[in-house]
């Protein structure tokens, strides 16, 4: 798994559970989004709103259990930004 990955999950992990829920993920992208593109952990097309953030959950989601492990979400990441 990608070390970039792991930065972003790790920033997306509001409650530092070791998983991310919808609203995490749909909270911290808006929230931290645009400060995480700059410093490079996410790319700028990858702070989009809450329509997207909800699909990227759902796309990272493969079990259906509705919270990403980091496994997951790497996977996703991995895929969809080219990491």
């Amino acid at each position: 798994m990608s070390e970039k990955a792991r930065k972003l999950f790790d920033a997306l992990d509001l409650n530092g559970d070791g998983q991310l829920t919808r609203l995490e993920v749909i909270t911290a992208l808006r929230d931290k989004g645009p400060t995480l593109a700059a410093r490079g952990d996410l790319p700028f097309w990858g702070v989009q709103d809450a329509e997207a953030s909800s699909a990227l959950f759902d796309a990272a989601d493969k079990n259906g259990d509705a919270v990403l492990s980091f496994e997951e979400f790497a996977d996703e990441v991995n895929r969809k930004f080219g990491w």
